[in-house]
C-alpha cells in the first residue's frame, strides 16, 4: 500500500483494525443518541409537573407530545438528503446545536402554544441526529463488526431515555421541571463542541463527492496502519445507477424500490408494537390484575431486555445472515406475545416472557439500522436510513393511538396482546422479502 498511488477506501476500512479511532466514533455516537433519548423522553417525565404548575390537565399536553413526534419525523425526512449533499458531520453538528438551543428555549416557554412550538423545533433537531450518527458509524466500521458497532452506539438511545427518568426524579423535586430541559439543552451544546473538535467527516462521503485527496488521506491515516503518503487517488466501487440519481430518487428506482418499501413497512410495524407496549404496558399489566408497583417492575423488564437485545442482535448479525436475525426476532416476538396472553397468572413466568420479548423486539428493531446502512450506496445512505426512520416514526404515533382506541373499546388485555402478533408477523415477512431484494444488488457497504 505504501507504494500505490490509488486506494479503495472501502477495502481500507474493512481491513483496518478496530482501534481507538473507531471507539472515539462509537462514544461520540453513543452520546448523541443518549442525549437524543433523554430529550425525546423529557416531556413525558416533566408533564405532571408542568400540568400542576400551569393549572391544566395532562390531556392538554397532548399537542405538545404530538408536536415533538411530528418534528422527529420531519427532521429525519429533511436531514437525510441534506446530509448526502453537504456531509454527515455538518448535519450532526448543526442538529445538536439546533436541538440544544430549542430545548433551552423550551425551558423558558410560558404558554402551551410556545411550548408546543419549541418542542416541535426540538424534534426537528432530534430527528436529524440519529440517522446521521448511524450513517457515519456504518461508513467507518469494518464489515466484520459493522452491526455490533452500530448497535453498541444505538444502546445510547434507550439508556438515555431510561437514565432521564432517574435524573428527572432527582432534579424536579429539587430544582423544578425547568431544570430537566436546561440539562437537555446544556448536554447537546457541550457535545456540539466535542463533535467539532473530534468527529471526522465520512471518508466514503468525501471520496464519493470527489473531495480533496489530501484531506481524505489525513483522516484515512488515522485508521490505516500502513503509510499512505503516496496515495493521490481514493475510490469506491459502487453502482453507476447510484451516481445518476438524486439521493431521494435512488430510493424509488427499480433495484431499490421494493427493498425501500419493505424497510419502511418493517420499521413502521416494529414501532407500532414498541409504542403500544411502552405507552400502555403498565395499564395492560394492571388489567391482568397486578398492582401498580408490580406493573412498573414488569414494564421495566421490557426496557432492560431491550438494551441486551440490541447488543445480542449486533453480535448475531455480524456472524449470521442479518436479515434472518431480524426476521427471526420478529417471529419470536410474536410467539412471546402469545405466551404472555395465554400465561398471565404467574408473575415470574410473565416477567420472563416480557424480558425475553424486550430482547427479541428491540434487537430486531435496532437491526433495521444495519439493514438500511448496507442496502443503500454512499450517495444516498443517509437519506435511506433517515427516511426509513421518518416514515417509521408514524408507526409510533399509530401504536400510541391504537392502544388508546382498543382500551376505549374495552378490549380484553389478552385480545390486545394477541392483536400485536399481526404487526410482528408482517414485519417478519417484509424483512424476509427484502432479503431477496438485497441479493439482487451488488454489496454497497
Amino acid at each position: 500500500m505504501a507504494h500505490s498511488t490509488e486506494l479503495n477506501i472501502q477495502q481500507a476500512i474493512d481491513d483496518s483494525k478496530f482501534s481507538l479511532f473507531h471507539w472515539t466514533l462509537i462514544i461520540l455516537g453513543f452520546l448523541i443518541l443518549a442525549i437524543d433519548g433523554f430529550d425525546t423522553a423529557a416531556m413525558g417525565y416533566i408533564a405532571p409537573s408542568v400540568a400542576k404548575d400551569w393549572g391544566i390537565v395532562k390531556q392538554d399536553l397532548g399537542p405538545v407530545l404530538s408536536a415533538a413526534l411530528l418534528g422527529l419525523s420531519l427532521g429525519a425526512l429533511v436531514a437525510g438528503p441534506i446530509s448526502d449533499r453537504i456531509g454527515r458531520k455538518r448535519v450532526l453538528v448543526f442538529s445538536c446545536l439546533f436541538f440544544g438551543l430549542s430545548s433551552l428555549a423550551t425551558a423558558y416557554a410560558g404558554s402551551l402554544n410556545s411550548l408546543t412550538l419549541w418542542r416541535f423545533l426540538t424534534g426537528l433537531g432530534l430527528g436529524a441526529a440519529m440517522p446521521n450518527a448511524i450513517t457515519l458509524i456504518s461508513e467507518y466500521a469494518p464489515q466484520r463488526c459493522r452491526s455490533m458497532a452500530i448497535n453498541t452506539m444505538y444502546c445510547g438511545f434507550p439508556l438515555g431515555a431510561a437514565g432521564g427518568g432517574a435524573i428527572s426524579s432527582w432534579l424536579i423535586p429539587a430544582y423544578g421541571w425547568h431544570s430537566v430541559l436546561l440539562l437537555g439543552a446544556l448536554a447537546p451544546l457541550i457535545l456540539t463542541v466535542l463533535l467539532i473538535l473530534f468527529l471526522p467527516e465520512s471518508v466514503k462521503y468525501m471520496v464519493n463527492r470527489d473531495k480533496d485527496a489530501m484531506k481524505i488521506r489525513r483522516i484515512a491515516q488515522r485508521f490505516v496502519s500502513q503509510n499512505i503518503d503516496n496515495v493521490t487517488r481514493f475510490y469506491l466501487y459502487e453502482e453507476k445507477l447510484a451516481q445518476s440519481k438524486t439521493s431521494v430518487g435512488l430510493l424509488f428506482t427499480r433495484p431499490y424500490l421494493a427493498g425501500t418499501l419493505m424497510l419502511w413497512l418493517t420499521y413502521f410495524m416494529g414501532l407500532v408494537i414498541y409504542y403500544v407496549l411502552l405507552s400502555w404496558m403498565p395499564i395492560l399489566m394492571q388489567g391482568l390484575g397486578y398492582q401498580l408497583e408490580q406493573s412498573a417492575i414488569l414494564t421495566s423488564l421490557f426496557t432492560f431486555g431491550g438494551t441486551l437485545g440490541i447488543l445480542v442482535a449486533g453480535w448475531l448479525m455480524d456472524r449470521w445472515n442479518a436479515h434472518k436475525v431480524v426476521s427471526s426476532g420478529f417471529v419470536i416476538t410474536a410467539l412471546l406475545i402469545v405466551a404472555m396472553a395465554t400465561e398471565d397468572s404467574h408473575i415470574v413466568l410473565l416477567g420472563t416472557f416480557i424480558f425475553l420479548m424486550g430482547i427479541t423486539m428491540n434487537g430486531a428493531q435496532s437491526g433495521l439500522q444495519t439493514l438500511a446502512a448496507t442496502f443503500y450506496p454512499t450517495h444516498s445512505r443517509a437519506t435511506g436510513i433517515a427516511w426509513m426512520q421518518g416514515i417509521g416514526r408514524f408507526g409510533g404515533v399509530a401504536g400510541t393511538m391504537m392502544g388508546a382506541q382498543l382500551l376505549a373499546m374495552h378490549w380484553e388485555v389478552q385480545s390486545i396482546l394477541m392483536f400485536l402478533c399481526v404487526p410482528a408477523l408482517i414485519a417478519a415477512i417484509a424483512t424476509a422479502f427484502k432479503m431477496t431484494r438485497r441479493a439482487a444488488l451488488q454489496p454497497t457497504a
